[in-house]
């Protein structure tokens, strides 16, 4: 046990108190399970009133982690948990329960599953609707290697997830290749948003009998013992099956006629029952579907009430439900020409400033993956629902649609978190780009986190934009120069990324009107002989902090904000260039491909090849979880570290300091 370690208070939690592992779970009589159930609720109002994470998710699947964990025999079985917000009663009963209080800590448990922390997590999760697909995989492989015993394997996926266009490409997969595969669809009618879809719709009316489900497969044994039915000739039987089954129900099951065995909606919050069925099914071969009903939130009143909100609820009070975010804001005092509020969240400016061009051209459009509320979206949704969509999750259709809208004279925005546009890389180039369509990418969650760790850092948005042709990229070092990109791109005819961090700056807004940008054109925020930083982002406020230290230690810098990273400000380069001095770039993402590539590649170009550059940014690593003030002194891109390489650059006599 380590100092970190916070022991289960057995008197709350006498059952959880002593499950060190699966293998203990599994020495339990079933009867004693829902107190189990009741424990790892306990535990987890408990924890995440203080160290917030994922709430509702993980409430609402206690039972299906725990029937799973009984029946399965973890870790030689596989489960494959999809995006992973529901896992935290995995990590509890898998042997992390006593470190549970370092959950998405630095140097403590990841958020998210991830097989690097445990062998329990049997691959990596954070984003959506991959399990399938890599629970075949895993299950594919378990048939080429001959394992003996054979190995389950159950592949765990919510109803949001399953929307999605990788999940689909896993269903089509799975009942075309030979497995065992098991999915476990977790339908708790909610995403973090209102799910969307017609699928969704489908997934609240389907039934199907238990009764039928029992009969038809004693039919199957039978007729293939007879030597009616073979393994050759089961696809066909089993169409036929279903067909008439539907015919007979005046009802289509999208996964049978997809030749998957499909089980349920059953109760997700009845373990007992849970275990039955999930014994009853999992030595059928074949892929096969479990359709489990639950609720988010289960267990604790505000998060059924609201589970959006409790999705990731932050600090809260166990006792009355109340919300650190509840509470009124604290003011930063009224400071001449600004407005007396602490700065507002980027996402808050978005979406109040995108309403207010909408009012203004109509052709404005918002679109969003699945994430109106994180990226503030829904201040235009609410006041105008018909020019607003939510695709849910499929990034890569919400980019070839908006591509489609702006075709026809429209001006889509879309909103999606720099992590998730990932998946839509080929639809940025060859939906838009190539097209020079005016679509506007708002990249959310830009640069380091936090607490969600290494599948949500937002590091590689400007490095896999950069290099696409007719795409210009930019990032606001504050929210007026935010209002003023969202304005310029309102206007211009092409197509334009804005990136920008979660939560908000340090320097208040002014109540100046917007206005409209030239295009790759910085700005000079302050000069100086010894060293020249260039930015990019709200990290200059990091720099301007540096810049401090540095005048103390008698180092005059400049400092250069490139609104645009693509096209650079050349001349503002070459001014830098000119002087001399050392060069210092910063941004908030990797510094391969990034901002600090930019320059260097401008400086071998023009010819200044005695130009001393040093990048500051991410490094060439996966960085895990931790505050963004942690991460960053990590990374070595707060203002400590920056002043310190530029004073090591001074004493190194790489450029001269006039003292």
């Amino acid at each position: 046990m380590t100092s970190s370690d916070k022991p289960v208070d057995s008197s709350s939690c006498p059952i959880l108190s002593h499950i060190d592992s699966p293998a203990d779970l599994r020495k339990l009589a079933v009867e004693a399970l829902p107190g189990l159930c009741g424990d790892i609720r306990r535990f987890l109002i408990d924890s995440l009133s203080s160290n917030p994470g994922h709430f509702a998710s993980s409430m609402g699947a206690v039972e299906l982690t725990v029937a799973l964990h009984y029946v399965f025999n973890t870790p030689y079985d596989r489960i494959v948990w999809d995006v992973g917000h529901q896992a935290y009663g995995h990590k509890l009963i898998t042997g992390r329960r006593d470190q549970f209080a370092t959950n998405r800590c630095l140097n403590g448990l990841s958020g998210f599953p991830n097989p690097d922390e445990s062998e329990y997590d049997t691959f990596m999760a954070g984003h959506a609707s991959n399990s399938i697909s890599a629970a075949l995989g895993m299950a594919v492989a378990t048939e080429l290697n001959s394992e003996q015993p054979p190995r389950k394997v159950v592949a765990v996926i919510g109803d949001a997830s399953i929307s999605g266009g990788l999940a689909f490409e896993g269903l089509n997969n799975a009942a075309n290749t030979p497995n065992n595969l098991l999915i476990i669809l977790n339908d708790n009618d909610m995403s973090i948003d209102a799910n969307v879809g017609a699928l969704h719709s489908y997934l609240a009316q389907v039934t199907t009998s238990r009764r039928y489900n029992n009969l038809r497969y004693k039919l199957y044994k039978l007729l293939k013992k007879m030597g009616v039915v073979s393994e050759k000739r089961k696809g066909s039987i089993l169409r036929f099956n279903n067909s008439l089954k539907a015919f007979l129900s005046h009802e289509q099951n999208i996964f049978e006629g997809l030749n998957i065995r499909y089980f349920g909606p059953v109760d997700g919050h009845d373990v007992v029952g849970l275990i039955k069925t999930l014994n009853d099914i999992k030595d059928m071969t074949g892929p096969k579907i479990l359709h489990v009903k639950t609720v988010k939130g289960k267990g604790y009143a505000p998060a059924e009430r609201d589970p959006a909100v409790w999705h990731a609820p932050g600090k809260f009070n166990p006792e009355t439900g109340e919300r650190a975010e509840d509470k009124p804001r604290e003011t930063a005092g009224s400071l001449p020409g600004s407005m007396p509020m602490k700065p507002r969240k980027f996402q808050e400016i978005f979406g109040s400033t995108l309403l207010q061009l909408a009012r203004e051209n109509k052709a404005i459009i918002g679109i969003t993956a699945a994430m109106p509320s994180g990226t503030s979206i829904s201040i235009m949704q609410k006041e105008m629902p018909r020019r607003v969509f939510d695709v849910g999750i499929s990034e890569g259709h919400a980019v070839t649609f908006a591509g489609g809208l702006a075709k026809e004279g429209l001006r889509p925005f879309v909103a999606i978190y720099s992590s998730f546009l990932q998946r839509s890389y080929d639809q940025i180039i060859h939906d838009v780009a190539i097209q020079r369509l005016p679509v506007t990418f708002c990249i959310d969650r830009a640069g380091l986190v936090g607490e969600d760790g290494v599948t949500h850092h937002g590091l590689f948005d400007i490095a896999y934009l950069r290099p696409v042709p007719s795409l210009v990229i930019a990032s606001p070092r504050d929210g007026d120069t935010l209002r003023d990109l969202l304005l310029t791109a309102s206007v211009y005819d092409g197509p334009m990324a804005i990136r920008y961090p979660r939560g908000g700056g340090e320097t208040p807004e002014t109540d100046r009107v917007a206005r409209k940008l030239e295009i790759g054109r910085g700005e000079v925020l302050a000069e100086g002989d010894d060293v020249t930083f260039i930015s990019t982002g709200p990290i200059a406020s990091e720099v301007s902090k540096a810049i401090a230290i540095l005048g103390k230690e008698g180092i005059s810098a400049g400092h250069y904000d490139m609104t645009f990273i693509k096209p650079i400000d050349r001349d503002l380069l070459k001014k830098a260039a000119d002087k001399g001095a050392a060069i210092v770039t910063v941004e908030d993402g990797t510094t391969i491909g990034g901002l600090g590539s930019a320059v260097e590649e401008f400086l071998q170009q023009e010819g200044y090849h005695n130009v001393a550059v040093r990048k500051i940014g991410v490094p060439d690593r996966f960085v895990a979880q931790g505050t963004v003030a942690e991460l960053r002194k990590l990374c070595g891109m707060d203002a400590g570290a920056i002043a310190a390489s530029a004073m090591a650059l001074c004493r190194a006599n790489i450029i001269g300091v006039n003292r």
